[in-house]
């Protein structure tokens, strides 16, 4: 595809996922300054600052810790039982954080009161650290084994070339992994609402549901825009320029050196257990204890039948809308960096960070002034999946096409063939493994969101994710466990593709 097209088209795409952020510029600026700074300057606001920006730093910092010591010990070192300790350290993606919540709190019901700042900072930390994990240990298996091999004949001992070399290869999928955290905390609503924290997300919701506030509300919400600038910032100054991360060569049948634990085997085996066992276990024991009583219920099986087809219905329509919409935005940054593909790349991501609630009223606003044939469609709802989770998609691309040796798509371009066809015959193919992760991770996210299905869902439709939702509201955990375990069911299976693709379920893992 020409530069130009591809400009064009990644344009068009950020275009979609900022729709929200139009409705809430046209919103606030009509509520008028006044407004707007009687809701903004108080101590309630600089209390929701400061605590939304200390979850998101605590979870963000110990989600990095963990996804890259997992990532490290299960694709680097002779840990026991590697490959398992692979998938287990990528399934707590399939368990959304308002399942984890609830599994978490009703696990301590009669018990001890689990809820508030410390207790949300541990359940998105053992939800979140696979957005760290997947990516490092993606990258960790694909970095050019060469510039490993140059350091140890240089004299360097394996955990020197480690340190030095490997994780500087793969920085960008830490930074990628990081700031994915850090936007997912800020606009977390279930764990926070279920925990009752209060941050940005929780106040919105409440505004608008309970206050009736929607403009205080939204002017909340631009607080939120702020943050994600100021965090886009940050890791765009930490971006190293001219670092090249694609191999130089094929590299095939060059496996990398692995780093011997010696005694610290089982003791780095018992630290992942220990991580593991309360992001799967808890869930899976609460699950298992309010399960058998929930789909015991009279038409409850049809019900929990229909939602699963609803879901994964919803899922398709907006991980197939997103990936179309990220293609051409990730294969800009990747090949053509710039002013016009770092703008691009950075303006995609301040959706991302808004409340599913806000991209929903957005969107409902959108649907009844300017698109009305889409109002009350399965595709609004595709469109609100796509401005949330662009930039999971851009990642997966651009991350793949940054890989992939830009000296085939020159030779290829230098024997006549035009750009179309290599991006047909040759930049698709060689993305075409992280194109597919892609999907698989925004199918994944788009299965758990809540807040933005439950208002822009046609009317009638329930999926497991609103299903669940209605009867934790109510406290009735029996007739939500089976909603959610089969949620959770459905999503481990993109999770389960997702770990697979990080090579740590190839042969030799353990």
């Amino acid at each position: 595809m020409p530069r130009p097209a591809l400009a064009v088209a990644a344009t068009l795409g950020v275009g979609v996922s900022l729709i929200p952020l139009a409705y809430l510029g046209v919103r606030v600026t009509d509520a008028g300054w006044a407004r707007i700074a009687e809701e903004l300057f108080t101590a309630r606001t600089r209390a929701l600052a400061s605590r939304s920006v200390a979850l998101a730093v605590l979870v963000t910092g110990a989600c990095t810790v963990l996804g890259v010591g997992s990532a490290l010990l299960v694709t680097r070192t002779d840990l026991p039982a590697r490959r398992l300790f692979g998938v287990l350290a990528a399934l707590p993606l399939a368990v959304p954080s308002y399942v984890a919540g609830f599994a978490w709190v009703s696990t301590f019901t009669g018990v001890a009161s689990f809820e508030g700042f410390w207790a949300a900072a541990l359940v998105l930390t053992l939800v979140s650290y696979p957005y760290v994990y997947l990516p490092v240990a993606a990258a960790l298996r694909g970095v050019d084994p060469a510039q490993e091999e140059v350091a140890r004949s240089l004299g360097r001992g394996p955990w020197r070339t480690f340190l030095g070399v490997t994780l500087r290869q793969v920085r960008p999928a830490v930074a990628a992994g990081a700031l994915l955290v850090a936007l997912y905390v800020l606009s977390d609503f279930g764990a926070v609402s279920i925990l009752r924290v209060d941050v940005f997300t929780r106040a919105v919701f409440t505004s608008i549901n309970l206050g009736f506030d929607r403009t205080g509300a939204l002017v909340l919400a631009t607080v939120l825009v702020a943050l994600t600038a100021l965090i886009l910032l940050a890791e765009q100054l930490t971006r190293r320029r001219g670092a090249r991360y694609a191999r130089l060569g094929g590299g095939a049948g060059r496996p990398p050196v692995q780093l011997r634990l010696g005694g610290a085997r089982w003791p780095a085996a018992l630290v992942l257990t220990g991580v593991a066992a309360p992001a799967l276990g808890v869930p899976a024991a609460s699950l298992v204890r309010w399960f058998g009583e929930g789909v015991s219920r009279p038409g409850s099986v049809a019900q929990i039948a229909a939602a699963a087809g609803n879901s994964l219905w919803v899922s398709l329509t907006g991980a197939t809308l997103t990936m179309l919409l990220a293609l051409p935005l990730g294969l800009l940054a990747a090949r053509v960096p710039g002013p016009v593909a770092v703008a691009l790349d950075r303006l995609a991501y301040v959706s991302h960070a808004l409340p599913g609630l806000v991209i929903g009223l957005s969107l409902v606003f959108f649907g009844i002034n300017v698109a009305y044939p889409l109002y009350q469609t399965v595709w609004l709802l595709a469109l609100a999946y796509a401005a949330l989770f662009l930039p999971l998609a851009v990642a997966a691309v651009s991350s793949a096409a940054v890989q992939a040796p830009p000296e085939l798509e020159e030779v290829a371009r230098s024997l006549g063939r035009r750009r179309t066809y290599v991006l047909r015959t040759v930049t698709l193919p060689l993305a075409a493994p992280g194109v597919g992760a892609g999907a698989a991770l925004v199918f994944l996210t788009c299965m758990k969101e809540l807040p933005a299905t439950l208002l822009l869902r046609p009317t009638g439709m329930d999926t497991l994710a609103t299903e669940l939702w209605t009867q934790t509201s109510v406290s009735a955990y029996a007739a939500a466990a089976p909603y959610a375990a089969l949620l959770v069911l459905l999503a481990a299976v993109p999770t389960w593709w997702l770990s697979a693709r990080t090579g740590v379920l190839a042969r030799g893992g353990g």
